[in-house]
């Protein structure tokens, strides 16, 4: 029998209680050591989202078809559980954590559905069981002490798929076909592998991620970790926001000089144009399932501690009910993380990049059990082993684009994991 299957003829089981908490603190020093008997997640923006602990069930999927299976799974545990909600606010009752892979496979993609949830959302604490347990017992034992996070200790970088040199001549490879119009745009991503003197405790980076990024969602899913500045798709109801990121600048200590270079980036029609495709392709995927779709004109500057992107938040009204995860397979992949035409980028990624991208810019967060969810891009992320992580990067490669100036990007974006690892 399938795991799927066996998943499936366990999910009626579930009974989902939230009740509403005095404020618990930082949620982080909530978090015990994640293990193989205890795994944890976490969403986390500006120190509020949620965390969680333990797994109740989780459903793995592979194929073009994992978003709607997931979303039929999904359909299902809820319709079959029993939900107690006391408190009805963002991500309260049914709960489950998302992570999607950029392809169809070989990676799988997974909803976790964890044993406890606690939140800080709308102005409210709660905290959330999936297995019967009473949530304010839960709460009592999550509240004992635990050992201090740990660091990883020295750190060893020791190469990725491709040499540096190589990943440039591909660049200018790709530059080549844009300028011959096979192509618009496309996102080449690297990846570098780090090990550690000690085993990773993930709640350091977690916590180092959160401070160096508080306007970014930290989330750690199923051993990938990262701080995304990217939101896929947040639904609240029937209102919808996209926040598009596509051409970037590095960033320093120096104001001064970074609002001289953030200028640049406004006034750069390269990355205006790769912006502009990004725009594109997810108004047109919304339109599908949205009404009421509002563009700004002209993209915002968000400054992050390591770059500064180009920015715009789309917003729409879902007219047909679509569910956050049945919205995502519409938008996936983005040209923000892909490329413009999309099936030609995925081609040309999927022959020239090297490696499995995994779960790396794919969808992930949440989703509860009334269709709302937010659902970032897995982007500025480590996928974590014992003692080595795979780090990735990616840059939009459209005309204009040069290696040097695509290697120096893809560095600084690197940093992100980097920094949090000391």
């Amino acid at each position: 029998m399938s795991n799927a299957a066996i998943v499936e003829q366990l999910a009626p089981g579930l009974n989902f209680q939230t009740k509403e908490i005095s404020d618990p603190g930082d949620l982080v020093r909530l978090l015990p050591k994640s293990t193989p008997d205890q795994k944890i997640a976490v969403w986390l923006r500006e120190r509020t989202g949620m965390i969680a602990i333990g797994e109740t069930i989780s459903f793995e999927i592979l194929g073009q078809e994992r978003f709607s299976r997931a979303h039929r799974w999904w359909r299902d545990v809820v319709k079959n559980s029993k939900v107690t909600d006391d408190v009805k606010v963002t991500g309260t009752g049914a709960f489950a954590f998302a992570s999607f892979g950029f392809r169809a496979q070989p990676t799988p993609s997974i909803l976790i559905v964890p044993r406890i949830v606690i939140g800080k959302t709308d102005g409210k604490n709660w905290i959330t069981t999936s297995d019967g347990t009473d949530p304010i017992e839960a709460l009592a034992q999550l509240k004992k002490p635990h050992l201090a996070p740990t660091s990883p200790g020295a750190v060893e970088i020791v190469g990725g798929t491709l040499p540096e040199a190589r990943w440039g001549e591909i660049v200018a490879e790709l530059v080549a076909k844009i300028n011959h119009g096979d192509i618009d745009k496309v996102v080449l991503a690297r990846d570098l592998v780090v090990k550690t003197e000690n085993s990773i405790d993930v709640r350091y980076l977690i916590e180092n991620l959160a401070n160096a990024f508080p306007d970014c969602w930290t989330y750690y899913v199923d051993g990938l970790v990262g701080a995304t500045p990217e939101m896929l798709l947040r639904k609240r109801g029937n209102g919808i926001i996209s926040r598009v990121l596509a051409g970037t600048i590095t960033q320093n200590k120096d104001e001064n000089n970074n609002e001289i270079l953030q200028a640049k980036l406004l006034a750069s029609d390269k990355d205006q144009q790769e912006h502009d495709y990004a725009v594109q392709s997810v108004s047109a995927a919304l339109a599908v399932h949205c009404t009421d779709l509002v563009v700004p004109k002209s993209p915002t500057v968000l400054q992050l501690a390591n770059v500064a992107h180009l920015s715009t938040e789309v917003t729409a009204v879902v007219a047909d009910n679509a569910p956050a995860l049945v919205l995502a397979g519409s938008l996936h992949p983005t040209a923000a993380v892909c490329g413009t035409p999309t099936e030609r980028a995925r081609d040309l990624i999927a022959e020239v990049e090297g490696m499995d991208r995994g779960r790396y810019a794919g969808p992930v967060g949440w989703i509860d059990g009334n269709g709302d969810g937010d659902l970032g891009l897995a982007i500025r992320c480590a996928q974590i082993d014992t003692n080595s992580l795979r780090l990735y990067a990616g840059c939009g490669v459209v005309a204009g684009s040069t290696p040097e100036s695509e290697l120096a990007e893809s560095a600084a974006k690197f940093k992100a994991i980097l920094n949090a690892l000391n």
